[in-house]
């Protein structure tokens, strides 16, 4: 069955053009897509590989090698000058979310180094994609030992095997591109660096634009090839398109005022680094070649920045990505090499458009009395960095950076046979379960005779992502402005911690009568963050309730998840008000969580007479006590100091 023709995708203009000059520029860094589900971010890249032109590779060779400029590390090489060469199409690579690392990089067959001293290597995914396109869907989900190996396949241009003293490298440069649904979680901002362009995709609201979604769709499932027929035309010619600005390329020149202006902007919105002026540059070459001009003018600069600053311009870390046109066309101007004209306010006027009122100051509506027994949710103050908390025990939890497990990446702390949980090989124990039959099994050459039952993989201990569920308190009692603009800060800067840590998080609040869920478990800290900032509070306080409901909130995500192991932040002052017997139902709450879950209880009293309520739930839930004024990293280090300097005195 054809795949969905290019030119048959209706919409997503910014999505169609990133993908193009990233096929003319390969150097420019590929597309990071993000949207939400079903918007046919996938449709369009899997369309993008066949209007790519062929590449001619080496024949016999696995890793793509050019017959021109063969890599002379190539594994199966080296390949003399003049070998045999065939055309071939260029390859679109997905890279499932859920490989194992030896798949993607390739793997060693153990048995045969040992046993006859060969190499023999089976190329992975890396190899497949070389000088092709490597697409990863909901590159978000990504475990971090494989974005540690795109990281560095993208940096170097070359994927390395590094496996017990065998050391094997060969080229691997590709266009990256990338799809993810932001509700479902950052990238890593590493990562997120390495793509050169970005376009944010969402389903259009225009009736008739949906309607001829709908009917293509429809047409391709009934007929596809007939249906790619009708468009074949059309993809041709945006094919020869390309190949035609991917020969004018080379001769495109980029001008030092352009270079002025691409500075300007990259200063303008205040980049990291300078990768952001470079493949703003690429990408304003790559959109003259594609417009068929040999010289950067503005339009392609204006272009270039449009696509390779959104997710590359200083912002927190909860922000979406974007960039602000007016911004953009005051840089473009700044650049310019005449001086501001005669109708200009001139520099310091510093006053808004006509019609256009100043922002408040941190985004924050004016203040004023709410209305009925709600107060308005209070705004939180700048992260800090948090205290890093565990779960107890080892888990075998999915990769992050939070608590102890087993996992395919860290410190070796023993040795298991093959079968049981598959990683790296473990060269001297193979050794040492294969010595003792040698003699029984016949040797005679140098090599050892190894057999499958001998392999032996080492167990290793890392760190692994948790669930962090949020119990937080939105009763009347927390309702002071001041009071929950600190408790709203420390629980933001936790937010923050989860993701620095790769965890997943949920949020159940509890006020007047009942709790609810008001985030299920997600990957999307963002999420998080933007429930917590319009949290409103009032009304009683159902403490047994909030706890009840993270109970059956756990229960139903260890059935869905049950590797992942939780650990339950319950913020509170630790009163229960909500009926007669609220205080003896919220220690019968406790008692059912503890032992189960790890749990911490942010202590939110304040004030001179304190209850220490909060102290109390603690113990009842074999919980860590923490006062929220406790929470940021640097004051528990404060405390240790303080404790040694006065045991020293």
């Amino acid at each position: 069955m054809k795949p969905y023709p290019f030119t048959a995708v209706v919409g997503m203009p910014d999505l169609r053009l990133a993908l193009v000059l990233s096929s003319i520029s390969p150097a420019v860094g590929g597309v990071l897509v993000r949207g939400e589900k079903g918007t046919a971010k996938s449709t369009m890249v899997r369309a993008l590989a066949g209007l790519l032109p062929g590449v001619d590779v080496v024949d016999a060779c696995r890793f793509s090698c050019d017959p021109v400029e063969p890599d002379p590390a190539c594994p199966d090489g080296p390949h003399a000058e003049g070998s045999p060469a065939h055309r071939r199409p260029a390859r679109l690579v997905e890279l499932p979310v859920g490989a194992a690392e030896d798949r993607v990089i390739g793997s060693l067959n153990l048995e045969r180094a040992l046993a006859d001293g060969v190499t023999d290597f089976q190329p992975g995914l890396l190899a497949a994609a070389h000088r092709g396109l490597l697409y990863v869907d909901e590159v978000n989900l990504l475990h971090d030992h494989l974005v540690d190996t795109l990281l560095d396949a993208a940096a170097m241009g070359r994927a390395t095997v590094e496996r017990e003293g065998v050391s094997v490298s060969h080229a691997a440069r590709f266009v990256l591109i990338g799809t993810m649904n932001p509700e479902e979680g950052e990238l890593r901002p590493q990562l997120l660096d390495r793509f050169g362009l970005t376009v944010e995709v969402a389903s259009s609201r225009d009736p008739e634009l949906r309607v001829e979604v709908v009917r293509r769709r429809l047409a391709y499932e009934a007929d596809p090839d007939g249906f790619a027929g009708q468009y074949a035309a059309a993809d041709a010619e945006l094919a020869a398109d390309i190949e035609a600005a991917q020969r004018l390329l080379p001769s495109v020149k980029l001008p030092d005022d352009a270079l002025r202006q691409i500075a300007e902007v990259c200063a303008s919105f205040e980049v990291d680094g300078m990768r952001a002026d470079i493949v703003t540059a690429r990408t304003a070459v790559a959109h003259a070649a594609w417009a068929g001009r040999t010289e950067v003018t503005t339009d392609d600069v204006r272009v270039a920045a449009r696509l390779a600053l959104p997710h590359r311009r200083r912002r927190n870390p909860f922000d979406a990505p974007g960039i602000s046109e007016e911004q953009l066309e005051q840089a473009l101007q700044d650049a310019e090499p005449e001086g501001p004209g005669p109708d200009d306010d001139g520099p310091g006027s510093g006053a808004p458009p006509e019609g256009e009122a100043p922002p408040s100051e941190g985004g924050q509506e004016p203040s004023g009395g709410g209305q009925g027994g709600d107060q308005k949710p209070a705004g939180a103050g700048e992260a800090f960095r948090a205290r890093r908390f565990e779960v107890k025990g080892t888990g075998e939890g999915a990769a992050g950076r939070r608590s102890r497990a087993i996992t395919d990446n860290g410190r070796t702390i023993g040795v298991q046979p093959a079968g049981t949980k598959d990683g790296h090989p473990h060269l001297l124990a193979t050794v040492r379960a294969a010595a003792p039959h040698q003699r029984s099994r016949g040797r005679s050459g140098a090599g050892l005779v190894v057999r499958p039952q001998d392999l032996r993989f080492a167990r290793r201990e890392g760190r692994e992502g948790n669930l962090v569920l949020f119990c937080v308190d939105a009763s009347g009692s927390m309702g002071a402005r001041q009071r929950m603009r600190e408790v709203k800060t420390a629980v933001l800067s936790l937010l923050l911690d989860a993701y620095q840590r790769r965890d997943k998080v949920g949020l159940v609040t509890f006020r007047a009568s009942g709790a609810e869920l008001a985030l299920p478990p997600t990957i999307s800290v963002d999420a998080a963050a933007s429930r917590l900032d319009g949290l409103a509070t009032g009304g009683r306080t159902p403490l047994a309730e909030g706890l009840l409901e993270a109970a059956r909130v756990l229960r139903i995500e260890a059935v869905r998840d049950p590797l992942r192991r939780p650990l339950l932040v319950v913020v509170t002052d630790g009163r229960a008000t909500s009926g007669a017997d609220a205080v003896q139902r919220a220690k019968q709450a406790a008692g059912l969580l503890a032992g189960n879950v790890t749990s911490i209880v942010m202590d939110c009293e304040s004030g001179k007479m304190r209850l220490g309520l909060a102290a109390e739930l603690a113990e009842h839930l074999g919980a860590e006590h923490v006062p929220v004024a406790e929470v940021a990293a640097d004051t528990l280090a404060g405390a240790v100091r303080t404790r040694i300097s006065g045991r020293a005195a």
